[in-house]
């Protein structure tokens, strides 16, 4: 299982958001940060669930949306892939928009 697949299992279980609206969620936060489903890496992912899935889940009425994803944070899978993915920096920068 990869982890955009990971990560929307995660949130239909711990949330009353289902399948097909978990899913939409976590391809929009990570569209938010430049990033592909399908090139996802744990490092990326942790940032997104710090810094911008927390805001599309409360903006979806979910409660809790910090803890939520906190949680997740910690229990990112330690087999996922670790790529040569952008720096957190590069995400963050993404997320600033052009200068």
């Amino acid at each position: 299982m990869d982890l955009f697949e990971w990560v929307s299992d995660e949130l239909e279980r711990a949330t009353s958001l289902d399948r097909l609206a978990a899913r939409g969620t976590v391809r929009i936060a990570l569209r938010e940060a430049g990033l592909e489903p399908a090139t996802l890496d744990a490092r990326q992912l942790a940032v997104v669930l710090e810094r911008v899935l927390p805001a599309q889940l409360t903006a979806r009425g979910v409660a809790n949306a910090e803890a939520i994803c906190s949680g997740l944070r910690a229990r990112i899978p330690s087999g996922a892939a670790q790529g040569a993915g952008d720096t957190p920096e590069a995400i963050f920068q993404r997320l600033a928009g052009p200068r």
